[in-house]
């Protein structure tokens, strides 16, 4: 839940903070709020990709509940920190180092629970995740529609982002450490990063990487600047249409992770991943063509994008486990998931240069970004199909 808090943080402040250190720039609004928004969220998932690797070696080597920890403390801490930033730069900066400990919680946290259930409760576990998440995200635009956020009061909603550093003692003082990890830790020493790009490992960390990738692009490259463009759209006469379209893009994802992992646990991990893309694909497609203004027709189709895109965050909890053995779990499905983030911060930059290109369009250039659900159609039948299977060891 505070993963997704921290992840709807910067959607809900980039206009208002991007417009105050904007004072100076002398550039066009939209242009310069559209670079440094897919700048900045660039510098995001790259964090979360390499945290996803550190913090996911340090999971296998010392223990799940240990690492996971240290990696709520960095993310808050530094998502606190943003309050301080006084240029486009700085706040990157922060935002990098922050998401270096939320892209090691969910390889940890994904690690743990699924090592903990049976194969049967999996599919409600991946879900409940999932939902998890965009319920953080959910609360990140309520707290935007009673607390409007200005470019003279979206410092204080950065500090609502170090709150889960008091997670830490609790999470040290209840949460028991995985069984089976504790089990491999006393067969001795593990290679996570040697055996994950060896065979016959290589190939299924290949294909992990590339789901996540096509999850992440079509989230980041495109959806989450619904509030932004929402923003845009609305005006100074609607200053809480962000916050409207994030709350009901993250209420939408919570029935949809429920939903994507749902589907996964009763047709197949593969059909579903299938269906989760077309439905991503129409959706996508009828809100960025479809719509040119913002009204309540808008914000009943952000509410099902949420659902369809963010399906795939219940479905890759689930998957991505089954994939591989406790030794290497989570360093691998931790660098699989945000190795993904890499190229959806592409995905980031290159949705900022079509708005150059588009004249400012969110929508023209979100109708682009979101054909990368087409590649997902056609290589989820090259993967294995895992249901009904227990966890390998």
């Amino acid at each position: 839940m505070f993963d997704g808090l921290e992840m709807g943080i910067f959607p809900l402040v980039a206009r208002p903070a991007l417009l105050e250190m904007q004072r100076t720039a002398g550039t066009a609004v939209d242009g310069y709020v559209g670079h440094w928004m897919g700048t900045i969220t660039a510098l995001f998932l790259l964090g979360a990709a390499l945290g996803g690797l550190v913090f996911g070696w340090l999971g296998d080597k010392v223990g799940r509940v240990r690492a996971m920890s240290l990696a709520i403390l960095c993310y808050s801490l530094f998502t606190g920190f943003s309050y301080f930033a006084q240029t486009p730069l700085q706040l990157g900066m922060l935002r990098f180092v922050a998401a270096l400990g939320m892209g090691g919680e969910w390889s940890l946290g994904v690690a743990l629970v699924m090592e903990v259930w049976p194969e049967k409760n999996r599919p409600m576990l991946a879900g409940v995740i999932g939902a998890a998440a965009n319920v953080g995200f959910a609360l990140v635009g309520l707290i935007g529609i009673s607390f409007p956020v200005t470019q003279d009061s979206w410092r204080w909603v950065m500090l609502i982002g170090a709150a889960p550093a008091f997670l830490t003692f609790f999470i040290r003082l209840f949460v028991p450490e995985s069984p089976r990890w504790i089990e491999t830790a006393r067969a001795g020493p593990t290679q996570p990063l040697r055996e994950m790009v060896s065979r016959p490992l290589l190939r299924v960390t290949a294909l992990a990487t590339l789901f996540a990738s096509i999850a992440l692009i079509g989230s980041w490259g495109s959806v989450q600047w619904l509030p932004l463009w929402a923003d845009q759209m609305a005006g100074a006469a609607e200053p809480k249409a962000k916050a409207y379209a994030q709350t009901l893009t993250a209420i939408g994802s919570v029935f949809g992770c429920l939903a994507g992992a749902w589907i996964g646990g009763r047709i197949g991990r593969r059909p579903a991943f299938f269906l989760l893309c077309l439905g991503s694909l129409g959706s996508c497609a009828w809100i960025f063509r479809g719509f040119d203004h913002y009204g309540a027709g808008f914000l009943a189709m952000t509410f099902l994008v949420g659902a369809t895109t963010a399906s795939f965050y219940g479905w890759l909890p689930l998957y991505l486990p089954e994939l591989f053995p406790t030794r290497v779990r989570a360093t691998a499905q931790g660098v699989a998931f945000n190795a993904g983030r890499i190229l959806a911060a592409a995905a980031a930059v290159q949705m900022g240069a079509l708005m150059k290109m588009f004249d400012g369009s969110y929508a023209r250039a979100g109708a682009i970004i979101t054909l990368v659900y087409v590649v997902g159609l056609l290589v989820i039948w090259l993967a294995p199909e895992t249901k009904g299977k227990p966890l390998p060891e």
